[in-house]
């Protein structure tokens, strides 16, 4: 098949997103399909992402990467966002082009740039389908970020999901990898879903590496935590990814902890990164930030660490998860939106009640206090991570192709 894809990002920034794109690209070039990948152009942010030209032009055999104009998105330093006036390029190359398929990534935030549904009218003009496929919920960071009365919140969220809606009811059908995420989106409106398991890990990668002795002490200089239970956050230092409620929790009740026996282990980039540290300074001098982390340096992270905790209650579906899940260490995580797809409480991983700080630390010290118990969840959690990026990803040929057939 001849793919286009409009996407919100790609490498060199790192996250669920640009990683999925990444993968489906390296799997599909593999498998003789061309594909033409718009995305937003990083070369301003080139004292961020030194290597950011690796990841424009023909990165692999039948790919191409075009890099579009962009502008600053949400005054987060790490990230860009399309320009309007880019979508005179996408057009242009799509006619070229000719693809056989539209796919979108994140088509309410690429709307924010081109101020269109991305894709649509060219594909209404060629006759061919266009999907979209939503991963993240934009709209339930709201609170994270304005300060605002939660009626005012709500007002907001409630126009804000009546537009979300008509952007994505002008695809073909929009692509969901958790169940639990399609639900609470048809249960506001949302009808052209289409779910399947379109997230993955590589398999392999995590199969072929075990725990390395003072792997800490080699990989980042951090030494004397070989003894400790070490606790890894990976993903945004940012406000929606739970940090305030962690921060609030671990100070509230940490008397209930044993500090000498524990390390944290804090792994990306963000506006809290300071605050984060400070406080958790205060809680033990064993805390150690490691910056922004490439995939091919997060198994070993996982796989030498001891218990992987997110408090994120926004996530749609939750690729660290399962990259933890496959690396087989125990997740903590709250009972909330995509992530009870992936974690089975007591099974897998420990779920806790969202904003329940008591609920949260008491979990955390007794998984990590009982070393039996963490072994067990830890060989349960390897075995319940199935599929690798090749089988999601011929989930996801499978739906483009059917619904070529279909148009």
């Amino acid at each position: 098949m001849k793919i286009a894809i409009i996407s919100s990002g790609f490498f060199p920034v790192i996250d669920g997103v640009t990683v999925t794109v990444f993968q489906r690209l390296r799997y599909l070039s593999k498998s003789n399909h061309q594909i033409l990948l718009f995305c937003p152009d990083y070369r301003s942010l080139s004292s961020i992402y030194p290597n950011w030209q690796k990841y424009t032009g023909n990165i692999f055999p039948n790919i191409r990467v075009i890099n579009l104009p962009s502008t600053p998105f949400m005054n987060v330093e790490f990230e860009r966002n399309v320009s309007q006036s880019s979508y005179q390029i996408v057009l242009q190359e799509l006619q070229t082009f000719q693809p056989d398929i539209i796919h979108v990534d994140e088509p309410e935030r690429l709307w924010l740039g081109f101020l269109k549904r991305a894709g649509i009218d060219y594909a209404k003009k060629a006759k061919i389908p266009c999907v979209s496929f939503f991963h993240t919920n934009f709209i339930e960071y709201f609170e994270d970020y304005f300060p605002l009365p939660q009626w005012t919140i709500k007002m907001i969220q409630w126009v804000a999901i009546h537009h979300r809606n008509w952007i994505y009811h002008g695809y073909d059908a929009t692509l969901v990898s958790s169940p639990t995420t399609a639900e609470k989106l048809t249960k506001i409106g949302l009808k052209n879903i289409i779910t399947a398991n379109l997230l993955g890990v590589d398999i392999a990668e995590y199969n072929n590496q075990n725990k390395e002795l003072n792997y800490f002490e080699k990989a980042y200089q951090i030494s004397g935590i070989e003894q400790k239970n070490k606790w890894i956050f990976l993903g945004r230092l940012t406000p929606d990814k739970g940090w305030n409620f962690t921060l609030n929790a671990l100070t509230q009740f940490s008397d209930l902890i044993d500090w000498q026996h524990i390390a944290i282990i804090i792994a990306g980039e963000g506006e809290m990164k300071t605050e984060i540290f400070q406080k958790m300074q205060h809680l033990t001098p064993h805390v150690y930030l490691l910056g922004r982390v490439f995939p091919k340096q997060i198994p070993p992270l996982f796989i030498n660490s001891d218990i992987y905790i997110t408090t994120s209650e926004k996530e749609t579906k939750g690729l660290t998860i399962l990259e933890a899940l496959a690396a087989g260490i125990p997740v903590i995580a709250p009972r909330s939106g995509g992530i009870i797809d992936s974690v089975q409480d007591g099974y897998n991983g420990l779920l806790f009640t969202p904003k329940n700080a008591k609920d949260f630390i008491q979990k955390l010290k007794n998984l990590s206090e009982n070393t039996t118990i963490r072994q067990k969840i830890s060989a349960q959690a390897k075995a319940s991570i199935h599929q690798g990026w090749e089988e999601v990803i011929e989930n996801l040929l499978n739906i483009w192709q059917e619904i070529h057939r279909a148009c």
